[in-house]
């Protein structure tokens, strides 16, 4: 389980008004929840605090148990190079690396090499229907292709979270449609638990749950007439 309770992330100094305050979330296994509001509300802010990228000023995450708010920067290194999987907006595919080893390289931080990271990358492609690129490169592939590259690299360590931040806003609906399609069968099939950043309802309608986040936290999505 992935959980929240009572986090806050203020502006700057610590007399400076909250971004966001009280955001609580319990999340289980093989589910994902869909997270919406207004720009500059702290959505992408509050991906950071979760994955340890900015402190938190407030509250508490536990990821299986193990509480994530006060750990040093180490630790949550490891912890995320172990646990976490990430897709975002912009891909982030390494340029110098050919397309099978941007989807090793998750196991190559966690200091698996050779033949078993091989395999699993290999077979996560095949999972994505990338396998005939394995050994082409980044900047031969379509922007649809570089996201089943991004979700295929976020999977490959079997992480127990998966953030992603706005993964289908720089695709046109019909790419978009089959990359959601992906990230979430990869994050049910695999029993991770996924959290997705998204301005698009579309996209946010194929999740377990909707919520939107304000200044004040998370409360689920009204439905719209």
């Amino acid at each position: 389980m992935f959980e929240i309770d009572g986090l806050k992330k203020r502006f700057g100094t610590e007399a400076a008004r909250p971004l966001f305050e009280g955001v609580s979330l319990q999340l289980r296994r093989g589910e994902c929840v869909a997270i919406m509001g207004e720009s500059g509300v702290g959505k992408s802010t509050l991906l950071n605090c979760m994955a340890g990228l900015e402190p938190a000023d407030g509250g508490s995450i536990r990821l299986d148990g193990t509480e994530l708010v006060g750990l040093d920067d180490d630790a949550f290194a490891r912890l995320r190079r172990r646990s976490y999987g990430f897709v975002f907006q912009a891909f982030h595919i390494l340029p110098h690396l050919s397309v099978l080893q941007n989807v090793a390289l998750p196991m190559w931080l966690l200091d698996e090499h050779g033949i078993e990271a091989d395999r699993r990358a290999r077979a996560m492609l095949e999972r994505v229907g990338l396998a005939d690129r394995a050994a082409g490169w980044p900047r031969e592939l379509s922007g649809g292709e570089l996201q089943r590259v991004a979700i295929a690299r976020a999977l490959v360590h079997r992480p127990a979270l998966v953030l992603a931040d706005e993964p289908t806003g720089n695709l046109d609906p019909d790419r978009a449609a089959g990359v959601l399609d992906l990230l979430l069968e990869g994050i049910r099939r695999d029993g991770a638990m996924g959290i997705l950043v998204t301005h698009s309802r579309t996209a946010a309608s194929r999740a377990d749950r909707v919520l939107r986040l304000s200044a004040g936290g998370l409360h689920p999505e009204a439905a719209r007439t």
